[in-house]
């Protein structure tokens, strides 16, 4: 397949206050909803596409922090070493964090950032008061949505913690907001840029496994433990989503491998999904056998099933199988396989992350699994060739490193985006189109096409070619 592509220029100029004007552009608060009080209705139409648009470039990225928790915290060093990255601004809800977030931005020898905190809407002073180039948000899922849109209304690209909006409505307004202030927001899908996957995908462009027609992928974690934890996330909010929706919550780090190993959104798209869902066992029995008398769980109701299971179709006849489960005693996985007409890749074998394994025909035979990293090694990215060593001991064995060095790479050089909007918006979707399903009795509901036709045309994503971070002025 051909991926000499002539990309558009690059995202035209926009005034941080000059072109929504309303509420969100003037600093006025933003308005948190529950999210099952959310309407399903597609809003409004957005403008031109983002597909295939590219960064202006420039210099020296300016980025600003939104959520200083375990995630957000555990990233800013990240951001802080990347060449040609600037962290100029910090926010949280805490005080403190934001204090200690700014420290040790100085503590490493670079400028200390201004510091917003001590409420909710400590954001929107952030946007209102500083010229950013890029926001980073890593809050509770709850507040993705808000304060992304704001992020881009206020003119700057935005990066996301997965999932960047929870309901269907919510997601047509960031690809459409995205498109009306032409700048780009991602989910920051780590494990899409994970070795093994990056690896797979690479060698299912190169034909390797023939026709690919199948794939599995999703997030199975036990997180009980941190889930009943009274300080490992703040106001213990993401063990709350477990009483009040029935959702497959996380799908997206093994689902996003696989849809871009099948080119979704460049030249396949998701059609329709159907999700199953398990009775909610397993916080429950946790609970009764570890948590104490005096433990604020013991008012909650769990209704989210211990293991969410989406089947999706795709418009070239492809199937994936997307999970998720926290919920219950099993060691970790993102599954990661995918299966095509002349072989097949598996990852997470007996629950390791290091086991995957493969088998390809003419090379393999004798129905016999040969380890994958020998082919691995052959169709290693550039990414990982180039900044392995650098990655080394970074988040999540490197990929925290790969994906932040990259996002900085393509503003600074003025790239095409490797996960756009529209990206985004598909490999969330799930979110609501389970529940959406699962309301239905399992029955279909059909996934809305957020590229409006522009997935039928092939064009580079996770794959791009080599290209190299410019010098630092």
């Amino acid at each position: 397949m051909s991926r000499n592509l002539t990309l558009p220029p690059p995202a035209s100029g926009f005034s941080r206050r000059g072109l929504l004007g309303g509420a969100l552009a003037t600093g006025a608060a933003v308005s948190v909803i529950a999210p099952a009080a959310r309407s399903h209705a597609a809003p409004a139409g957005g403008g031109q596409t983002m597909v295939g648009v590219a960064f202006e470039p420039r210099d020296v990225v300016k980025v600003g922090l939104i959520g200083l928790g375990n995630r957000g915290m555990g990233m800013l060093g990240t951001w802080v070493d990347i060449p040609g990255a600037q962290v100029v601004a910090v926010c949280d809800e805490l005080l403190a964090r934001a204090a200690t977030a700014a420290q040790r931005v100085a503590d490493k020898g670079k400028p200390r950032p201004v510091e917003y905190a001590g409420s909710l809407d400590s954001f929107q002073q952030m946007l209102d008061n500083e010229e950013l180039d890029l926001v980073y948000i890593a809050t509770p899922w709850e507040y993705h949505y808000p304060q992304a849109r704001a992020a881009l209304v206020a003119g700057a690209h935005v990066g996301v913690e997965l999932p960047i909006a929870t309901e269907l409505a919510d997601l047509w307004d960031l690809v459409n907001t995205s498109e009306r202030t032409r700048r780009h927001l991602w989910l920051m899908e780590n494990c899409s840029y994970g070795r093994n996957e990056l690896a797979m995908l690479k060698m299912a462009h190169d034909g390797v496994f023939g026709d690919v027609t199948s794939g599995h992928g999703g997030y199975l974690h036990d997180l009980r433990a941190l889930l009943f934890s009274t300080t490992y996330y703040t106001k213990s909010w993401r063990r709350l989503w477990h009483t009040r929706s029935t959702a497959s919550f996380y799908p997206m780090h093994g689902l996003a491998p696989i849809a871009a190993a099948m080119d979704v959104n460049r030249g396949d798209r998701m059609m329709t999904l159907s999700a199953t869902s398990t009775e909610p066992r397993g916080l429950a029995d946790y609970r009764e056998r570890f948590m104490p008398p005096d433990h604020p769980s013991w008012s909650e109701t769990y209704i989210n099933g211990d293991l969410v299971t989406c089947m999706i179709t795709t418009a070239k006849g492809r199937t994936i199988r997307a999970e998720h489960n926290v919920s219950q005693p099993r060691p970790y996985s993102r599954i990661n396989t995918l299966e095509g007409s002349r072989g097949i890749f598996e990852d997470y074998v007996g629950g390791d992350p290091t086991g995957a394994r493969i088998y390809v025909e003419p090379r393999h035979g004798g129905d016999t699994w040969r380890g994958a990293l020998e082919m691995r090694t052959e169709y290693d990215h550039w990414l990982w060739k180039e900044l392995a060593d650098d990655a080394e001991g970074a988040g999540h064995g490197g990929m925290d490193y790969i994906l932040v060095w990259r996002c900085i790479q393509q503003i600074r050089a003025g790239l095409v985006p490797d996960i756009d909007v529209y990206d985004s918006a598909a490999w969330c979707s799930p979110v609501p189109l389970s529940v959406m399903s699962l309301d239905r009795g399992g029955k279909p509901v059909d996934v809305p096409d957020f590229t409006r036709g522009h997935w039928k045309k092939i064009r580079l994503g996770l794959d791009s070619p080599q290209t190299a971070m410019p010098a630092v002025p």
